[in-house]
């Protein structure tokens, strides 16, 4: 590794597993510090020992404004600073639009959107306050510019956060502060454990894929920590598919799919 990012100090909610625990990994080989942000304790403990003394974990409801406050204030506490957001904490949901239910999209919405608005809130808050610019990170999704059928929610919600950040990405560049997305397509994460367990829907991502495969956490831990970098330093308001060209294609038809499975 090359220290890209050394000394520098970086909060990653859903830090604990997936995508969000597979770039505090390569943040920290590249010489960061992190704060992990998790509602699965248990999950966090394990991650925290598995980094080592350059982490600390907070458990943090994304949907809580307190909670979110008191994670950027504990990296700052700890670090002095905070230059990097990583906001990965996301759901998924599956229903029809005539069978989507109020309850579901209250919590889709309110992990996806409303934990990336408050995370973003306040990691920009301590960036401005610093006066040192940062770099913040969306975990978008390549559902952000590609609809799936029963992913309505889900595609809604990854869509606006594609579009808050480029908003966000306008007001804060000023401060020197640069804010991306990040468009994976289908990762190996528990988040979408029955998309990689169910052998034809595998098949038909792959498929799907020019690359001929899907993803693994550690392919968008890559592009994290280039956006993090000084490399990416006029790099703002973009997002940047990780998806092995299966934006150029289709998204697997999955309610066929899971029809011909029962």
């Amino acid at each position: 590794m090359t220290g890209r990012i050394k000394g520098r100090v970086a909060v990653i909610t859903g830090g604990a597993s997936g995508i969000g625990l597979g770039i505090a990994l390569r943040f920290v080989a590249e010489g960061a510090s992190v704060v992990l942000g998790d509602i699965n304790d248990a999950a966090l403990a394990a991650a925290v020992a598995e980094l080592g003394a350059a982490s600390s974990g907070l458990h943090t409801d994304v949907m809580d404004e307190s909670s979110v406050a008191a994670m950027c204030a504990h990296a700052v506490e700890r670090h002095g600073r905070l230059d990097i957001g990583v906001n990965a904490a996301g759901l998924g949901a599956y229903s029809p639009v005539v069978e989507q239910d109020t309850a579901t999209w209250d919590i889709v919405m309110g992990v996806n959107l409303r934990g990336v608005m408050l995370s973003m809130k306040h990691e920009a808050r301590a960036m401005v306050e610093a006066g040192n610019g940062g770099s913040i990170i969306n975990i978008a999704s390549l559902n952000a510019i590609q609809p799936a059928e029963g992913m309505g929610l889900y595609c809604a919600t990854k869509a606006a956060v594609d579009m808050y950040s480029r908003c966000a990405a306008m007001e804060l560049g000023p401060h020197g502060i640069r804010v991306n997305s990040i468009g994976p397509g289908l990762v190996d994460t528990p988040l979408a454990a029955l998309l990689n367990q169910t052998p034809a829907i595998k098949a038909a991502f792959v498929e799907n894929a020019p690359l001929g495969r899907t993803g693994v956490p550690d392919d968008v831990a890559g592009v994290a920590l280039f956006l993090a970098s000084d490399d990416a330093s006029l790099i703002t308001g973009d997002l940047l598919k990780v998806d092995g060209g299966a934006h150029t294609k289709r998204y697997p038809e999955l309610a066929k799919i899971l029809s011909a499975e029962v």
